[in-house]
C-alpha cells in the first residue's frame, strides 16, 4: 500500500485497487477487507504510516514495513513510465510476493516517548546553537541593540530551560527499563552519561540487536566497496545508510575514545601508522567503540580493559 498524510492506496493480491482516508474511520473500512491470513505490506513514509501500522498491528494483522529505498529500487528495475498511487500500490503488491518479508513490530509506547523527547531535544538544540551565533553575530556589529541582544537572551534561557527539563525526563524513563545497561555503558572509557544515554535510547537498550556487526550496519559505519574489473577500484567508504544520529554521536565520541579506551587508541595508532587517512582511523575507532557497548550491554558485566575474549586466538 502507498500512503501519503491524506489518503492511503491499497491493490491486494488479486489486483484490485481501493483508496482510503488515512484516518482511523479509513482504517476502520479497510480493515473490512481483511481476513485471518491477510499480510499488509507499506512502506517507510516519515511519519504517515505509522498510525495505520500500529493500528493493523494492535487488530491482530500481519504487518511489514519496507526500506522505501528498497521498494523504491525495485520500481525503477521495472521501467514503469507511469507514476501514480495507483501504480506504486500496485509495484509495492509485486514487491511484497517476490521478497522475503519481515514481521513489523512496532515500539514499546515507552520507547516511542523516549525517541519523541530526543527528536524535540536535537531541535531544540539547533534552535540554542541558532540563538547563541546570533547573540555573537550581534556583538560583532560592535553597536548591537539592548533591546535585540535581551530579547535572544531572554529565548536562549527559556530554550536551555526546555532542554534540561527533557533531559531530566529522558533520563528518568531510560532508568526505569535501562537502569542496569545505561550504568554498565558508563563504565566504557569515553562514553559518558549522555552518550550511554542516547545510545540505549536510539537502541531501544540493544534488544532489537543480534550481533556488534549488525548494530554497526544499523549505524552507516560499515564500509562499501565499489570495484568493477580492471578500470573501477573506487576508494571504499561507509554506507551512511542507517541512523545519522547514532553515527555522529559516535564519531564525537570517537575523540575522546583515542584518548581513553586502551582499545579504540590501539585501532587508531595503528591505522594512522599505515599512512591511512586520521578520518578513516577515526571511522574504526567508531565500530569499536559501538562493538564494545554491545558486548557490555549483552554480557551484563563492566569494561574490563584487560578482558580478551576466548574467542581471540593467542
Amino acid at each position: 500500500m502507498d500512503i501519503s498524510h491524506l489518503v492511503f492506496d491499497v491493490t491486494d493480491s488479486d489486483g484490485n485497487y481501493y483508496q482510503f482516508k488515512n484516518t482511523i474511520s479509513g482504517f476502520k473500512k479497510f480493515t473490512k477487507l481483511l481476513d485471518l491470513d491477510s499480510h499488509c505490506v507499506m512502506e517507510a513514509t516519515g511519519y504517515y504510516h505509522y498510525q495505520l501500522a500500529y493500528y493493523l498491528l494492535e487488530s491482530g494483522t500481519k504487518v511489514s514495513v519496507e526500506n522505501p529505498l528498497a521498494v523504491k529500487r525495485f520500481i525503477q528495475m521495472k521501467l514503469s513510465k507511469i507514476k501514480t498511487d495507483k501504480s506504486d500500490s500496485k509495484l509495492i503488491c509485486e514487491y511484497a510476493k517476490q521478497v522475503e518479508l519481515k514481521l513489523w513490530e512496532g515500539q514499546s509506547k515507552h520507547q516511542t516517548e523516549c525517541l519523541q523527547i530526543t527528536r524535540l531535544l536535537s531541535v531544540y538544540t539547533k534552535q540554542s546553537t541558532m540563538l547563541k551565533n546570533k547573540i555573537y553575530g550581534e556583538a560583532v556589529l560592535g553597536n548591537p541593540s539592548k533591546a535585540v541582544v535581551s530579547s535572544i537572551k531572554r529565548s536562549l534561557k527559556h530554550v536551555l530551560k526546555e532542554i534540561k527539563t527533557l533531559e531530566d525526563k529522558l533520563m528518568v524513563l531510560v532508568k526505569e527499563v535501562h537502569q542496569d545497561v545505561l550504568t554498565r555503558l558508563k563504565s566504557i572509557p569515553g562514553i559518558g552519561n549522555k552518550t550511554a544515554l542516547m545510545l540505549v535510547v536510539l537502541t531501544d537498550g540493544f534488544e532489537r540487536f543480534t550481533s556488534g556487526s549488525e548494530l554497526c550496519s544499523y549505524a552507516g559505519l560499515t564500509p562499501v566497496v565499489r570495484k568493477s574489473g580492471s578500470s573501477v577500484n573506487g576508494r571504499s567508504r561507509i554506507s551512511k545508510i542507517g541512523n545519522q544520529k547514532l553515527r555522529n554521536l559516535l564519531f564525537m565520541c570517537s575523540f575522546n575514545a583515542c584518548k581513553y579506551n586502551k582499545a579504540c587508541r590501539d585501532i587508531y595508532e595503528r591505522i594512522v601508522a599505515k599512512g591511512k587517512s586520521k578520518k578513516l582511523a577515526l571511522i574504526a575507532v567508531c565500530n569499536k567503540l559501538l562493538k564494545q557497548a554491545f558486548a557490555i550491554a549483552k554480557s551484563g558485566l563492566i569494561y574490563d580493559d584487560s578482558y580478551r575474549s576466548t574467542l581471540v586466538k593467542s
